[in-house]
């Protein structure tokens, strides 16, 4: 009795620890779009860097994994989201770009950071309709889904560009009508871009779109899962850098 009691509590403790037992520690590649989108992410001298980056960080530390970030235009980081090429792909939603998906099964985190994708015009043209709207910017690979019914109809023209502040001038000097994105970024641009803070403005009565960036996997649904614990034991910390970096202005 006695033998067998001591084995009986050796395989409990056994699978108690087999149950605590943190996730291995792993090398992962996380695709980013290779932007400025800040404060919320982006690339700047070579290096992936703004809220979403201290988070995934806060994230890695305390699991142990060591993360790499490669920048990649958007339409080639789905392409290696796909293929196995990367870890894991930050931002993603699973409303973006079905068509580049494949049919592949893709795992999504809970919300990450909170974000209004708008139209930012003119101050002077706030009170404008949508009609009033013919051309529209945006980053060279985004959608803007707010406006699919008047681009598909043609009254709106679609024009890309690879820089938010190029659009934001653009707007200013009225070459388009207005520049569709993440409404952080682009205030956060406004403000540092000489010139051009408290010329524009986001206009909530035109289309928009309120969402959520989030951690997305092919090849590593796991770790989306772990992410997910790690962010409702840790929502104090991620509110307290989303509040510091401003990467959700304009959101609430």
């Amino acid at each position: 009795m006695w033998f067998g009691s001591v084995r009986g509590g050796v395989a409990a403790i056994a699978l108690l620890c087999l149950v605590e037992a943190p996730a291995q520690a792993r090398d992962l590649v996380v695709g980013v779009e290779a932007i400025d989108y800040s404060p919320v992410y982006g690339v700047i001298d070579g290096q992936f860097k703004g809220a979403a980056r201290e988070i995934l960080d806060a994230f890695a530390n305390a699991a142990g994994h060591r993360l790499t970030f490669q920048a990649l235009p958007v339409k080639r980081l789905y392409a290696e989201l796909n293929h196995g090429g990367i870890d894991l792909k930050f931002p993603d939603s699973p409303d973006w770009q079905p068509a580049l998906r494949q049919g592949r099964a893709v795992a999504f985190s809970k919300p990450v950071i909170h974000y209004i994708d708008g139209t930012i015009v003119r101050s002077q043209g706030l009170s404008q309709g949508p009609e009033a709207i013919h051309s529209l910017g945006t980053i060279a690979g985004f959608t803007p889904f707010a406006w699919g019914e008047r681009l598909k109809s043609g009254a709106v023209e679609l024009k890309e560009n690879s820089s938010f502040e190029q659009l934001l001038r653009q707007v200013q000097t009225k070459r388009i009508d207005g520049a569709y994105g993440n409404v952080a970024v682009a205030l956060n641009a406004a403000d540092s871009i000489p010139g051009l803070a408290g010329t524009l403005a986001f206009a909530p009565n035109l289309p928009h779109v309120a969402d959520s960036y989030r951690l997305s996997s092919v090849k590593a649904p796991e770790i989306i899962a772990e992410f997910d614990e790690w962010l409702g034991r840790n929502s104090r910390l991620v509110a307290e850098i989303i509040a510091r970096t401003g990467a959700e202005r304009g959101v609430r």
